[in-house]
């Protein structure tokens, strides 16, 4: 799986850099099949940002999330893409 991340209007520190690649190690556990992750990380004010585009075997899987620290968004955003990435699995096993 190749990570590819994104700061807009945020550093991206050695330590979110770990966080966001232990995070999306755990969503690659659900589906081996996940090949390439882009994720975005932005801060606006007072909310922070964070978005990713999955792709998966046979489809592309988005989810953004907002929260005022960016480490909840993270794990939001984890959380949305672990539910779309095992819906994925389940539609993609039925055929």
């Amino acid at each position: 799986m190749q990570l590819n991340l994104t700061g807009r209007h945020v550093d991206i520190t050695d330590s979110l850099r770990d966080y966001v690649n232990n995070k999306f190690a755990k969503l690659q556990r659900h589906s081996d099949h996940i090949t390439n992750v882009h994720v975005i990380l932005d801060v606006e004010k007072l909310s922070q940002k964070a978005e990713a585009t999955i792709f998966v075997s046979g489809a592309e899987l988005f989810a953004s999330t907002e929260h005022q620290d960016m480490y909840a968004a993270i794990d939001s955003l984890i959380d949305k893409l672990d539910r779309q990435v095992i819906k994925h699995k389940e539609k993609f096993a039925r055929h």
